[in-house]
């Protein structure tokens, strides 16, 4: 593996020993629904992830050849590719690679939830990469769709499934339009209550607000420009709890700035 680009910003307050990593999990997993981890490798993985050390986050879950371990590995390499790696090319990799794992764990795993999220999430942001028209027609929309169904009926508190499904509709519909967006199963009024359910189950989430704030310019329009804005103003206002939440919220701030 090549160096990665390193997490930016000063990252002391998002280290974690594992007392203070139990207290606040609920907290840092209102998004995904994680169970705590028991197994101390798997738990140390999670610290390295939330203080941005992605890629040896990725290295030490994979070394646990566990369900659990590539989870985090899985996410770590997504956030490292959507936030911080500056190449197309490489970004694509990057998240192929995280399919191609997610994929060959739902198979060995299909109870978990997270298996099924981080497959839609990674397909999904390689689908907005080389344009949600393309990705359409190589039929990446019904996959992305049937893997967030299935995160969401595994666990129905699984907030950011909720807002990925929302990014869904909203996404459909925005590059075919209400009536054809319904041959891949979209709709305007299913994409807001997505949203809506997102936010509710993680009301301390900026990715939630930006997401729900380009979804409604994407269904409704300029008539909902000043809504998505106070979104991201109330994103830029979250207190991150670790690198991830960080690097939302810079995103929301430079959005404000622009």
């Amino acid at each position: 593996m090549s160096r990665w680009n390193p997490f930016p910003y000063e990252a002391d307050a998002y280290r974690y020993d594992r007392d203070a990593l139990r207290a606040s999990w609920s907290r840092l997993h209102a998004g995904d629904a994680e169970a705590f981890p028991e197994d101390d490798d798997v738990l140390q993985a999670w610290s390295l992830y939330h203080a941005g050390e992605f890629e040896a986050a990725v290295d030490a879950g994979l070394r646990t050849a566990s369900s659990a371990g590539l989870t985090v590995a899985n996410k770590a390499q997504a956030m490292q590719a959507n936030y911080l790696e500056r190449s197309e090319c490489q970004r694509f990799a990057l998240f192929l690679d995280v399919v191609a794992r997610a994929e060959s764990q739902v198979e060995e795993d299909p109870g978990n939830a997270n298996a099924h999220y981080l497959l839609a999430y990674a397909l999904g942001r390689y689908a907005q990469g080389i344009s949600i028209s393309k990705a359409l027609q190589l039929g990446l929309g019904a996959r992305i769709k049937a893997a967030l169904d299935t995160t969401i009926r595994l666990q129905p508190q699984h907030a950011d499934a909720h807002t990925a499904l929302g990014a869904f509709h909203a996404e459909v519909i925005d590059t075919m339009g209400a009536l054809l967006g319904r041959t891949q199963g979209a709709s305007k009024d299913e994409g807001v209550s997505m949203f809506r359910t997102g936010l509710r189950l993680n009301p301390m989430s900026a990715i939630a607000r930006m997401e729900y704030a380009n979804g409604l310019v994407m269904l409704e329009g300029e008539t909902k420009l000043r809504d998505a804005e106070k979104l991201y103003a109330e994103a830029a206002e979250c207190v991150p709890l670790d690198a991830a939440e960080r690097l939302h919220v810079e995103v929301a701030r430079a959005e404000l700035a622009l």
